[in-house]
């Protein structure tokens, strides 16, 4: 379904048949539909203010019709799988359709947990241990607590917003969580008792750092999407050493998983001076209430200012394969 929006700057450009013309994709087929349906409206309605927007509610794993590569530049709220994998940036590089974000080959690197921790570890971002494993071939608990410890997390490899994370303790919890595995691949790790903390990339540069409270003391899915079960504090209370830190990280572990344009990268601290990547979201919460935003507003962006510099990078390309259609 496709929702043409108008808004008082737009419109001025509506008619110029050259004018780059915004297109939000959102919905889905994962399992985090609601929650992309939820940041695609919230864009689009900041998008509208700054270009000719229109927004899609993609409902089957292909590209919408009607696209058109000599004006559309395509802003992804596809949070999980065909959204966030690198599945929708092929399909979109192979039309030569231009969209803002990461391009298919980083998009896919960073749904995969395990890989990118790798790609972090290299450039000197600590990273925890881990076990990565298939549904069909699982470890037994007691290789899981000799390898790391008798906490641990265990969650799938390549979904978001948490997806069937489980946290079990000792021996008996450990095989309860390994039996009830769905297919798929898996990744067990330690688990880490720190604080939170999130931090948005803006075409390389860390912005604020965000930290997160789940009242629960677990930000899982419930955390996440429940009003109130979860404290946000923008920005977090650290001293400007473990800020920059932090910060320097974000920007590293962006740079080595090839990141483009924007990204959130999200850490456990444990100490001062110890902290630990969990993961980059290459295609974050983009409601004006999500971290990414929250992000933003620590240095200074509101959301129709932090939409625009999202969007900004990948319009300059369309604009530039025009003028320079062989480069």
């Amino acid at each position: 379904m496709t929702t043409s929006l108008t808004g008082s700057k737009a419109a001025a450009v509506v008619a110029h048949p050259l004018a780059p013309r915004i297109t939000v994709v959102c919905g889905g087929v994962s399992l985090e539909r609601a929650v992309s349906l939820g940041s695609g409206a919230a864009a689009a309605a900041a998008l509208v203010r700054l270009w000719p927007t229109r927004l899609i509610d993609v409902r089957a794993a292909a590209l919408p019709a009607g696209l058109d590569p000599a004006r559309d530049v395509v802003f992804s709220t596809l949070h999980g799988t065909f959204g966030e994998d690198g599945v929708m940036q092929g399909l979109l590089d192979g039309a030569g359709i231009t969209y803002a974000g990461c391009g298919a080959t980083s998009s896919a690197l960073t749904m995969d947990k395990a890989a990118t921790k790798r790609a972090a570890a290299s450039a000197g971002v600590r990273v925890a241990a881990d076990l990565l494993f298939s549904a069909a071939e699982r470890p037994g608990a007691d290789e899981v607590i000799a390898a790391l410890g008798e906490s641990v997390v265990i969650k799938p490899n390549d979904q978001g917003s948490s997806v069937g994370l489980v946290l079990p303790q000792g021996y008996e919890q450990i095989a309860a969580a390994l039996a009830a595995l769905t297919p798929g691949n898996w990744i067990a790790e330690p688990r880490l008792i720190g604080r939170e903390l999130s931090v948005g990339v803006l075409e390389g540069k860390a912005l604020g750092v965000v930290e997160i409270r789940p009242r629960s003391g677990v930000y899982d899915f419930a955390s996440k999407y429940t009003k109130g079960a979860t404290e946000y504090l923008a920005p977090a209370p650290l001293d400007a050493e473990a800020t920059l830190a932090v910060r320097c990280a974000a920007e590293a572990a962006f740079a080595a998983c090839g990141c483009r344009d924007y990204a959130r990268v999200d850490f456990i601290l444990i100490s001062k001076n110890e902290f630990y990547l969990l993961e980059i979201n290459t295609l974050p919460g983009m409601k004006e209430t999500s971290l990414l935003p929250m992000s933003a507003r620590c240095a200074g962006l509101d959301f129709t200012a932090l939409v625009r510099e999202l969007v900004s990078p990948a319009v300059h390309r369309l604009q530039t394969t025009r003028v320079c259609p062989h480069r």
